[in-house]
């Protein structure tokens, strides 16, 4: 299956599992928005310090804002491969389409490791 076109660059699976237990740690310990419109909403704002997006979302065109958003703001954003992962990282019974990490908590060294890797990722 081809990518959706939302999606810019492949994230390695290591950093996706790290971006996922961010988000879970984020969620337990730090402050994480949940879903499309918060993630927007906190990136406009220049409140998210990372962003993470799954892959098989449906409709894509949910999505396809968030990528140029976090460039125009500088925010870094990582891909996961499942919604249903990412919505179960957050502590949610329902899939995520994507999640925005405000307050890393306890998880502030993995979310520096994320991104430190970001640069690489994109080419």
């Amino acid at each position: 299956m081809a990518r959706p076109i939302y999606v810019r660059f492949e994230t390695p699976s290591d950093v996706a599992d790290k971006a996922l237990q961010l988000v879970q740690v984020a969620s337990e310990t730090g402050k994480i928005r949940v879903g499309t419109n918060e993630v927007t909403k906190s990136s406009e704002r220049g409140e998210a310090k990372l962003v993470v997006m799954a892959e098989d979302v449906d409709p894509v065109e949910i999505l396809v804002h968030v990528p140029m958003l976090c460039e125009e703001k500088r925010i870094p954003y990582v891909y996961v491969s499942k919604k249903q992962r990412l919505g179960q990282s957050a502590g949610l019974t329902k899939s995520a389409a994507s999640i925005a990490i405000v307050e890393p908590g306890d998880a502030k060294a993995l979310l520096e490791e994320i991104i430190n890797a970001f640069p690489t990722l994109k080419k």
